[in-house]
């Protein structure tokens, strides 16, 4: 192709951008989504991804032009020709920036706000981490403490995540969100499951030579199932002691 470099560059961008574009809007990145959160999440990371991909091609454009347009001859060890500032330049490169990362950022905070909203009749479950395993307590279910994790469709619920020993992450991809559990503190996150199915639970921070095994099941089932499995769970827990494990058929 003939022509100015700079020309071919910003063609060479343009095409670059439209493709990146177009594979990060097609690409299926994600699991499928099983919360209300998955959707607006989704949609986030979208709107954070398509200008970071026009952005990255804009900026390696202008340093492959510049690499090869004013690369030093063979030999030549004398120094580039000194270059004079523009101050309209720098406001535009300051000013535009400084807009987008504000737009964004606030755009992120309405999705996060809007996600971490208190809801009505919310089931509160706690999530203790510990090497390598997760227990759970349903204090709304007369304490009942279990190693599974059962969850009624279309209830919002809160976990109060904690920890007995080192930094550890709760995650269920599927849900879109995750929290670090930290010792001394407890974290809390929202979240409403809206698809019946059986999810892991994964540990998302590095936590010991076991972290890669530390993976529970979560069962979101209609809300019937869920009242007969805690009504059963309760009872079991009632009759034999301390922790009760059942999990719905």
């Amino acid at each position: 192709m003939k022509g100015h470099p700079l020309a071919r560059m910003v063609l060479y961008s343009v095409i670059a951008t439209i493709v990146g574009t177009v594979l990060v809007l097609v690409i299926d990145w994600f699991p499928t989504g099983a919360s209300t959160a998955a959707g607006p999440i989704d949609r986030l990371y979208d709107v954070l991804l398509v200008p970071s991909v026009v952005i990255f091609v804009l900026v390696m454009t202008v340093v492959i032009y510049c690499a090869v347009k004013f690369r030093a001859k063979p030999g030549d060890l004398g120094d580039g020709a000194p270059i004079h500032g523009s101050t309209r330049l720098e406001i535009f490169w300051v000013t535009v920036p400084f807009i987008m990362v504000t737009a964004l950022a606030v755009y992120g905070w309405v999705v996060l706000d809007d996600i971490e909203a208190k809801q009505p009749n919310t089931l509160i479950v706690g999530v203790r981490a510990q090497q390598f395993a997760w227990r759970f307590t349903y204090p709304d279910e007369g304490d009942l403490k279990t190693n599974q994790l059962v969850l009624p469709k279309d209830r919002p619920v809160e976990f109060r995540v904690t920890t007995n020993d080192v930094l550890h992450s709760f995650w269920v991809p599927q849900f879109r969100l995750k929290t670090d559990t930290v010792p001394g503190l407890t974290t809390k996150i929202r979240v409403t499951p809206n698809r019946e199915g059986r999810y892991d639970v994964v540990c998302a921070e590095l936590c010991g030579i076991g972290h890669s095994t530390m993976r529970q099941a979560v069962r979101v089932v209609a809300p019937g199932e869920y009242s007969a499995w805690s009504a059963q769970a309760k009872k079991q827990q009632k009759t034999v002691g301390g922790e009760t494990p059942p999990e719905p058929e």
